[in-house]
């Protein structure tokens, strides 16, 4: 049986305004990740995926704060007052971050071996600068990226190169968990295809244990993950394995997402897209019952009141009253 890389309970992390007011962004998030798996994160814009990515990181960097819940990789629990050990030890070692526009992270006026030189002499300090060189190399031509890219600068590569460059960075150090946000979303299809490649070949390659997959397009997801948690309004409210949440989905809010959605799957040709009425909610305000009522044709009064809690049905999670 595999082991659990990856616990989270009860997250709760919140932004706060220049008026002090609290937004929580993510609010009472519980997931786990398994050695060699990959966890697909999806929503629509605004849904918290991206909040939920730096929030795994455990360093909060105003105005994102963090308010309870544990974070627990390899069994140790990563939410820690001691910010320098947290660098130092967790950060790229124990778990990695690709952020979102990621092509736009590189310092226009520095070498890509230069990012790595101050990786390696916060992380690595024993290794000589023809060390780092020498395994900057191996690990871009293991990457099917050229070596002479670590001396050229961030402007002359094209779109896709800066993407996978960021992806060898930011996986140097061999971290145990990688999460990427977006890593495909400013890219053509073809960029888009190379990346989803790279990616693999790291779990391949043992160069990471496990990923977590962030993106707005659900259909991606199931070319890459083994399973899918659906987020809305700062909530997991579906997890399941891929084939499950993406052909099968119980949540109204998964339905109404792959309804709203292009899918090269056969027989999707036909269907006509279906737009989700509304907004999501304003999270500055407590919300008691169901987030997604106001938008859901089969919400009544019981759903707009009460709290909705997580059901189990053959191992799939959601949150729903029906």
């Amino acid at each position: 049986m595999s082991r659990k890389l990856l616990k989270v309970k009860n997250l709760k992390t919140y932004y706060k305004t220049r008026m002090h007011e609290k937004i929580y962004a993510v609010d009472g998030v519980s997931l786990e990740i398994e050695e060699g798996k990959v966890l697909g994160v999806a929503g629509e814009s605004g849904c918290g995926k991206s909040t939920l990515a730096h929030s795994l990181m455990g360093l909060y960097i105003p105005p994102l704060y963090y308010s309870q819940g544990s974070i627990e990789i390899d069994g140790k629990e990563i939410i820690i007052d001691d910010k320098e050990y947290l660098r130092k030890n967790v950060l790229g070692k124990e778990i990695s971050y690709i952020p979102q526009a990621a092509m736009n992270a590189l310092n226009p006026t520095l070498k890509i071996r230069k990012f790595i030189e101050d990786i390696m002499a916060e992380h690595r300090p024993n290794l000589s600068k023809k060390d780092v060189y020498d395994l900057a190399a191996e690990r871009f031509s293991n990457l099917n990226l050229s070596p002479r890219v670590l001396d050229a600068f961030p402007n002359e590569l094209s779109g896709g190169m800066k993407q996978r460059t960021i992806i060898a960075i930011s996986t140097i150090l061999n971290p145990k968990i990688l999460v990427a946000d977006e890593p495909t979303s400013a890219l053509d299809v073809s960029s888009q295809k190379i990346v989803m490649k790279l990616i693999k070949q790291l779990l391949e390659k043992q160069y990471i244990k496990s990923l977590i997959f962030v993106t707005h397009e659900l259909p991606l997801l199931y070319h890459i993950a083994d399973d899918i948690v659906i987020m809305y309004a700062g909530e997991i409210v579906e997890r399941g394995s891929s084939d499950e949440v993406i052909f099968d989905p119980i949540h109204p809010y998964s339905k109404a997402l792959m309804a709203s959605m292009l899918v090269p799957e056969k027989g999707a040709k036909d269907q006509k897209l279906v737009a989700i009425p509304g907004s999501p909610p304003n999270l500055k305000s407590v919300i008691k019952g169901c987030r997604f009522a106001d938008r859901c044709k089969y919400a009544d009064e019981e759903c707009r009141k009460s709290k909705v809690h997580e059901k189990i049905l053959d191992n799939r999670i959601y949150r729903c009253k029906k």
